[in-house]
């Protein structure tokens, strides 16, 4: 994951060298620059070796005073690793570009960290999905996008673990990249829904009212969460459908700044919970100045502030990492919070709420016991969300009262 979702995932340094030997070509008394059919060529590499990086076919040209290599009306339409075969609509002086990231580095301890710690995301995003699939939930408490965000979390990772390197075949791999940019972006969408919604009970401090009956709240969420990626997912592939699945992964390809359907996105759904977040906690020191006289409000007022710091990280604050340039320290950060989503919201969301700690309880005496009353295996306790304020957020604003 962090050869292809780190910090350089997101900016990295380009190294542009030549790639081949310059060639011109012209036609006598043409007065056209356009042509009316593209013209191919082929232009052998100057390295015998190939060299991973991107390979473009670029023309010299001259804007007045100013000169520089473009793109600009031609396409590189096949390489391997000994020719380009360049296709342009027009005539100038050619050349063959090969550009190149940083030299990487050594990382085979770094995949280590990576695969271990997403194995255990992954087994933690599942027992967030179990919990508060089989818990019985207060009716007036909307789990839909804490679920789907952990449903999100766990395809994605999953999916990225076990195709990102499928590139054998070229249809293939296009749709797990389509599939992945789908999933990550749903995944984003439904972070910015929990910030909302965490917004909107610290600002009441009170449980978010959802009339669970009609339906409407849980729909306009799944509306949200899924329509806009799909909209973002669907533009993308229409205006460049060829975007997707590369040789090297099963991703989004660098051409046409073709990854920014993407990253405008995931950098747009950041600022705005980055932003939510300074207003939340803005917003609460009115409340937690009144709560200091009590020392048991003292405490609770605690518990609430971990639970807002803890839910910053759990909806995409580390992702904000991805935006420097990296380093090994960053490197390991960036792996760790990421992948260690699921582990926080089991913690903060499951482990951190008592009534959830008591069914947990219940579950594991009734494995253990080979006989028990039938009573105890089907009755469930009405399980209060622990961020949605947890009773001890209750507990704090009947005292604020």
């Amino acid at each position: 994951m962090e050869k292809f979702m780190s910090p350089s995932f997101f900016k990295s340094e380009n190294i542009t060298e030549m790639y081949s030997d310059i060639i011109t070509a012209t036609l006598p008394k043409t007065r056209h620059k356009e042509l009316p059919e593209p013209v191919n060529f082929t232009m052998h590499h100057k390295k015998e070796t190939f060299q991973a990086g991107l390979v473009t076919c670029a023309y010299w040209k001259e804007n007045g005073n100013e000169t520089h290599w473009s793109v600009e009306g031609c396409t590189a339409s096949f390489s391997n690793e000994n020719y380009t075969v360049c296709s342009c609509t027009h005539l100038s002086t050619f050349a063959l570009l090969l550009q190149t990231g940083e030299p990487e580095e050594d990382n085979s301890l770094l995949e280590m960290v990576d695969l271990f710690c997403m194995c255990v995301g992954l087994a933690f995003l599942a027992l967030a999905i179990l919990t508060f699939l089989l818990c019985t939930w207060n009716p007036k408490v909307n789990n839909t996008a804490r679920l789907h965000l952990c449903i999100c979390l766990f395809l994605g990772h999953l999916l990225f673990l076990v195709g990102v390197s499928r590139t054998e075949n070229a249809v293939v791999c296009a749709v797990i990249a389509g599939l992945l940019h789908f999933i990550f972006l749903a995944g984003f969408v439904w972070m910015l829904l929990e910030t909302v919604q965490l917004f909107l009970l610290v600002r009441s401090l009170t449980k978010v009212k959802v009339i669970q009956k009609e339906g409407l709240k849980t729909l306009y969420l799944l509306l949200i969460g899924y329509g806009a990626p799909m909209v973002v997912v669907g533009v993308s592939a229409a205006v460049f459908s060829g975007g997707y699945g590369s040789k090297d992964a099963c991703w989004l390809k660098q051409e046409k700044n073709f990854r920014w359907s993407f990253i405008g996105p995931v950098a747009a759904i950041l600022a705005l919970n980055l932003v939510s977040f300074g207003v939340i906690i803005w917003s609460l020191q009115p409340t937690l100045a009144n709560m200091k006289s009590n020392v048991s409000q003292s405490k609770d007022t605690r518990l609430i502030i971990f639970k807002i710091v803890a839910q910053f990280f759990v909806l995409g604050c580390a992702w904000i990492l991805g935006f420097f340039q990296s380093s090994t320290l960053l490197k390991y950060l960036f792996i760790v919070l990421n992948s260690q989503q699921g582990t926080f919201i089991f913690i903060v969301h499951c482990l951190l709420n008592k009534e959830v700690r008591k069914e947990y309880r219940r579950w594991f005496s009734c494995l253990c016991r080979k006989e028990g009353p039938s009573g105890d295996s089907t009755t469930k306790d009405s399980v209060n969300d622990a961020s949605q304020p947890t009773k001890d957020m209750d507990k704090a604003d009947h005292h604020h009262r």
